[in-house]
């Protein structure tokens, strides 16, 4: 597996977590750029935009264009993902939470 492939299976995971832990479980692209810069993933608005896409096109988040930003929300498959309770192929599977 390359390294481009397991650092956007990561950064999908990242993604779904960062939008579950919103109040409103939503996020622009500028935003979460800074979420991502938060665990070492240093890349520019366009990459996050394919990235929202990818998972808007499994289901996992929907997404409105605001201007010249995406604006996503996480989707039931995120949720589901995120809880470990399915998979999406090309997200990092979640840890198992520790008891």
């Amino acid at each position: 597996m390359s390294m481009d492939t397991i650092i956007r299976e990561q950064a999908r995971l990242i993604i779904l977590r960062a939008l579950a832990a919103q109040i409103d479980e939503t996020l622009n692209s500028d935003l979460m750029i800074e979420e991502l810069r938060q665990f070492g993933i240093r890349k520019d608005r366009g990459w996050v935009h394919d990235e929202y896409r990818w998972l808007a096109e499994r289901g996992a988040i929907s997404l409105v264009e605001a201007g010249s930003l995406l604006v996503a929300t996480l989707a039931e498959k995120g949720h589901r993902h995120a809880r470990r309770e399915a998979v999406i192929e090309g997200v990092r599977r979640p840890s198992r939470p520790e008891l």
